[in-house]
């Protein structure tokens, strides 16, 4: 039955009537591999969640075609039941795992059955199996066993991945690439894949939650190597030219493009209310609203209003000292982005990555960087990513002491945050926390387009308050004179913290600003801030047009001024569930105007933040120098005393 012009239904009993031979394969059945090596024992893993089963590979995959390995039982019930131990029962879970695996199958046998029709190679089959076939189209029917062996493959990782990943704990395993691809028909074809997945559950599901990590890595995996394998080969036209719907479950087959469910993961951390954040008026004022322009998405279009229109925030940087609050203000915001999709029903996916994904193995820091880029911008989730201690995480280039996977992660990040491909939804936030910003890739730096400066408590009253928060309430000793958290009043602050910013704050842009006023006058025009700007070039090389278009932003940020009213927030039929044109022209008449004001403000904020992270800089290279000469002309003296 056709659902529309481009896609047809793939009908619910042409699925189940495969259910015997997905389950026959499942049981168990006899292979002998051909490309991967086979698996004797499980192995240990070199760190959390990464495994180890293969360390040689075939490097002509393919050209092997014999294999003096013993053909191995395959029995992937009993594989997947003996995920948890020794308990003789099936669990709930197990039995999802299963239950997706057949399903997978049945739909992958499904797709293959119409593609054989549709290709004309049901015929030719036919053909074959009554000794009829015509010699000469013996070429054409390796190439079509071959292509519906490949969709056969796609469609039961992409099928198995969209069924089970909803299933997914916050376990993560590294299953490697997928080696046992045969194309010589369909059905050797997915012997070798479960082969091989039986391998990897062998070697790294060591509970059900791990046994369902595995498998959805390695549907990932295997989609994506049969992919690649597609673009090379011949027939696929039935296949790539075809959309079908499995309504039972909502998946949509569209060629070799990966099918998606919106998943969220559970957040064991532990969140923060805004009061509870003490200081940093604006850092928390910005976050604040950062977390509402989330939810703003619109996952029908697939776009942000707030992208749109300018004033989304996709990339921030946030430094302070040590213990001045970043991790509460990472709890914070995480906290009102999943309270917000809970009453919305979003899925919210947060992920930190962290020195524990600097792998010492070649190119794995880089595949790691690059899967938490792909989880956080899922366009069917709202996304949160952070990235603590990032100075320690990414690499200056050029820096003899930054390893090569700290390298690799530099430039995959600042591919992803500011590279030629990429594409601002609006459903996806990234947070570059750090210590010491100043020992951070100058071109990554800049490609944070807010500053958040992260300096906790500064007056007296915020010390008062912080100091009766983390009190608590089992004690008897009395506030005294102070309104609890009035100085918090987060409006009141933050325009206080903004108004600091008419002038600059650090000794060396205050000179270049006084100047440039002695020279120009008030800067109230276009030009006289072009003036300012170029000065603060001229001052420090680094303010590159990059930095120019980070203040735009900012601006923009700032004539979206507001906030987006709570009950927006509580209620979604007032906002949240409404179309995405009728969300832009709400947000649009709270818009309020752009000021010279606001752009001074936004330069100074920016300049100073550069300014404070190259004296930083040439601070610690200069204590560092000193501190080395010191040592020399100690080890002199000893050596001398020694000698004498």
């Amino acid at each position: 039955m056709s659902l529309s012009g481009d896609q047809m239904e793939l009908r619910e009993e042409d699925i189940r009537k495969h259910y015997d031979a997905a389950v026959a394969m499942l049981d168990g059945f006899d292979h002998t591999p051909r490309i991967a090596k086979a698996v004797e024992a499980a192995l240990p893993e070199r760190s959390a969640g990464i495994g180890t089963r293969r360390r040689f590979r075939s490097t002509t995959p393919g050209l092997v075609t014999r294999s003096t390995a013993r053909p191995e039982g395959v029995h992937l019930v009993a594989r997947i039941e003996g995920a948890d131990g020794d308990d003789p029962l099936v669990s709930p879970l197990q039995a999802q795992v299963l239950h997706g695996v057949r399903r997978a199958l049945a739909i992958a046998l499904a797709v293959g059955e119409n593609f054989a029709e549709a290709s004309g190679l049901s015929d030719l089959k036919r053909s074959n199996l009554g000794g009829s076939l015509d010699a000469a189209r013996k070429a054409e029917f390796g190439e079509l066993l071959a292509a519906e062996a490949l969709a056969v493959l796609h469609v039961f990782g992409n099928a198995a991945s969209y069924l089970i990943a909803p299933h997914l704990g916050e376990v993560q395993v590294e299953v490697g690439e997928v080696e046992e691809i045969l194309t010589d028909n369909a059905p050797l074809a997915l012997h070798g894949v479960l082969w091989e997945l039986d391998q990897d559950l062998a070697a790294l599901a060591s509970d059900e939650a791990r046994c369902v990590a595995v498998v959805c890595a390695f549907a990932e995996q295997l989609m994506e190597k049969v992919a690649l394998r597609a673009q090379g080969a011949a027939r696929l036209e039935a296949f790539t030219g075809a959309r079908w719907r499995v309504e039972a479950d909502g998946l949509t087959i569209d060629g070799f493009a990966p099918a998606s469910k919106g998943k969220g993961s559970t957040l064991t951390m532990a969140f923060k209310k805004p009061n509870e954040v003490v200081g940093n008026h604006i850092a928390k004022y910005q976050a604040m609203k950062l977390a509402k322009m989330l939810i703003a998405y619109d996952f029908d279009r697939k776009l942000n209003p707030f992208a749109e229109m300018g004033g989304f925030i996709f990339t921030f940087m946030g430094d302070g000292a040590p213990g001045t609050g970043k991790t509460t203000l990472i709890q914070m915001m995480a906290g009102m982005v999943n309270d917000y999709c809970l009453v919305a029903g979003y899925p919210f996916r947060y992920q930190n990555f962290g020195i524990d994904n600097i792998d010492s193995y070649q190119g794995k820091s880089g595949q790691n960087a690059k899967a938490f880029m792909t989880n956080v911008l899922d366009p069917t989730v709202i996304g949160f990513g952070t990235i603590d201690d990032i100075d320690q995480i990414a690499g200056k280039r050029g820096d003899r002491q930054s390893s090569a996977g700290q390298q690799e992660v530099t430039a995959v990040f600042m591919e992803a945050f500011a590279g030629a491909n990429t594409v601002v939804r609006g459903n996806a936030t990234f947070g570059m926390f750090s210590n010491y910003p100043e020992n951070v890739d100058d071109a990554l730096r800049q490609r944070a387009g807010a500053r958040f400066l992260v300096d906790g408590p500064q007056t007296r009253e915020d010390y008062i308050d912080i100091l009766n928060l983390l009190m608590g309430k089992n004690h008897a000793i009395p506030l005294g004179a102070h309104e609890a958290f009035a100085a918090q009043e987060i409006k009141k602050a933050v325009a206080a913290s903004f108004e600091s910013y008419n002038r600059p704050q650090e000794p060396g842009l205050l000179n270049v600003f006084d100047r440039v006023n002695a020279e120009v006058g008030q800067l109230d025009t276009i030009a006289k801030m072009g003036t300012y700007l170029k000065a603060i070039q001229q001052a420090d090389p680094r303010f590159t047009g990059r930095a120019i278009k980070n203040i735009t932003d900012a601006v923009k940020v700032r004539a979206m001024d507001f906030e987006l009213p709570d009950e927006w927030m509580e209620n979604p039929e007032l906002f949240l569930f409404k179309s995405y044109e009728a969300k832009k022209d709400m947000i649009g008449e709270l818009r309020v105007p752009i000021t010279p004001e606001m752009v001074i403000q936004e330069i100074n904020r920016y300049a100073d933040s550069e300014f404070r992270y190259a004296d930083k800089s040439d601070e610690v290279a200069i204590e560092n120098a000193v501190r080395d000469m010191g040592r020399m002309e100690e080890a002199k003296k000893r050596y001398l005393e020694g000698k004498g």
